[in-house]
């Protein structure tokens, strides 16, 4: 088989429909470890997470981003076997996004932030971090979030708090976005408020 092609979800119909539960979870419940039970296969420079999150959420009507990293020939292959999704290079025409790190990840504000008619429309992020657990900490707000919560996702964009206080203002327009690493994933939407730890 051509190794753009291989990998995938080895029962498409099941881990689909537990990744798709997973990460709805994670959305309803921001800043909590979500795992992903049935994960797929990391193919080339896509991780398992990122590899599961695609194919769960990725179809012919969903264009994506890629980041620098995964522009190759054997991803978007891979992408157009499994999916069908169309590769845009522009952020603000994408439904999703897929970065392997924040370094290759444009400003928030770059990707599609939805109309007033149609904030669905705006762009899932979803950002491949070294590990949900570990770095500075954080503290959120926000609906599904009981008084408050905490977080602290390694690699992080450096100036992340401030992007996203301006994502947040911009509601019902804006972002979302999803962390993964290590078999899991943490859902932040746009109705989250984040703010430095003391």
């Amino acid at each position: 088989m051509d190794i753009g092609l291989e990998g995938g979800f080895a029962d498409p119909v099941l881990q689909s429909q537990a990744g798709f539960r997973t990460i709805m979870d994670a959305l309803a419940n921001p800043g909590t470890v979500q795992n992903f039970t049935k994960s797929a296969l990391a193919h080339g420079a896509l991780t398992a997470e990122l590899v599961s999150t695609l194919l769960t959420l990725c179809d012919q009507d969903s264009p994506i981003w890629l980041s620098d990293s995964l522009r190759h020939s054997d991803v978007e292959a891979f992408v157009a076997f499994h999916t069908g999704a169309p590769i845009v290079r522009e952020p603000a025409r994408a439904m999703l996004a897929f970065a392997t790190s924040a370094a290759e990840l444009p400003e928030l504000g770059q990707f599609n932030l939805g109309t007033q008619e149609y904030p669905d429309r705006s762009t899932t992020i979803v950002l491949a971090v070294p590990a949900l657990s570990g770095g500075d900490e954080l503290i959120t707000r926000g609906p599904g979030i009981r008084d408050h919560g905490h977080i602290s996702p390694l690699g992080l964009p450096e100036d992340f708090i401030g992007q996203w206080a301006d994502n947040r203002e911009l509601f019902p327009r804006g972002i979302d976005l999803l962390l993964v690493a290590d078999g899991a994933v943490l859902g932040l939407p746009r109705t989250t408020r984040i703010a430095e730890g003391h």
